[in-house]
């Protein structure tokens, strides 16, 4: 989920309008302060304080999974227990980013994150921006010896990881696609899900392709999956969530506030998102 900003704060009313239109549209959970709820900008009284707010505002109707990781194991600890005390149903960590560690070493931080807590958790494996990423025998390490760790977000555009990933990884842990783009093949490779940006926008849409592909009807899902396919790559022409926000606010649920580093999207850019979003009868005014 996006973190909506209004005049540098946060946004509650459109952050609770936002979980209202993901329940609405059928979500499993809902994903708070990840990469796309720009947690790297907020600070921490900011990033605990949106994990209460989605759970409270989810009200039990849906999970609530919170971004919780950091390149500091005390801190992914620190965020991961305040998630777990504000009734948080799991925690996703990212790969610890810029230090870039020895596989040996993401081990030891998974693994010690998992001792600290109860929490269910997400492994978040994404070498675009972490620059490194979660070995596939790491995972299999993980999931064998910390019982806790029951999921991998994939978000290294890499289908063939899945396959690797599920020859070595028991039936019961779960592969979530991280790309609104790669769903459909990494669903075809064993995947289960995604952990959506495009579900922002259109929750129910995501949902149905999942869920057709679930129950066999594949031609249906490919048929959602390249319908909707021109949108999943405009959300990414330049950094999440930039896109994503602009898309929200041309469609009248939330200013298009980000955070410096991040910035307004080009003229350019923003022009080919909104006629994106015409193409596809989106209701941009």
């Amino acid at each position: 989920m996006v973190t909506p900003f209004r005049d540098g704060e946060i946004d509650e009313a459109a952050f609770q309008a936002l979980i209202e239109d993901q329940i609405a549209g059928g979500v499993t959970g809902i994903v708070p302060v990840g990469t796309t709820g720009e947690s790297p900008t907020l600070s921490h009284e900011e990033h605990e304080r949106v994990i209460r707010l989605a759970v409270e505002y989810a009200a039990r109707r849906c999970q609530v999974v919170a971004g919780t990781g950091s390149n500091s194991t005390a801190e992914a600890v620190q965020l991961t227990r305040a998630a777990a005390a504000a009734g948080a149903d799991g925690a996703l960590l990212v790969v610890p980013y810029y230090n870039k560690p020895s596989q040996e070493g993401v081990f030891r931080h998974y693994r010690e994150v998992a001792r600290a807590t109860t929490l269910p958790l997400v492994l978040y494996s994404i070498p675009g921006r972490s620059g490194i990423e979660i070995a596939v025998d790491t995972v299999a390490r993980l999931a064998a010896e910390c019982p806790t760790i029951r999921a991998i977000k994939e978000s290294g555009g890499d289908v063939e990881r899945v396959t690797q990933l599920r020859q070595v990884l028991p039936e019961v842990f779960t592969v979530l696609s991280g790309d609104d783009s790669l769903t459909l093949p990494f669903l075809a490779a064993g995947a289960a899900g995604v952990v959506s940006v495009a579900s922002n926008l259109i929750p129910s849409e995501i949902v149905a392709l999942v869920s057709a592909f679930t129950a066999g009807d594949t031609g249906r899902a490919r048929a959602i999956h390249q319908r909707w396919y021109p949108l999943f790559k405009d959300l990414f022409i330049e950094p999440n969530p930039v896109p994503a926000k602009t898309a929200l606010a041309a469609l009248g649920r939330m200013e298009a506030d980000v955070r410096l580093p991040l910035c307004e999207m080009s003229r350019p850019n923003r022009e080919r998102l909104l006629a994106t979003l015409h193409a596809l009868n989106l209701p941009v005014p």
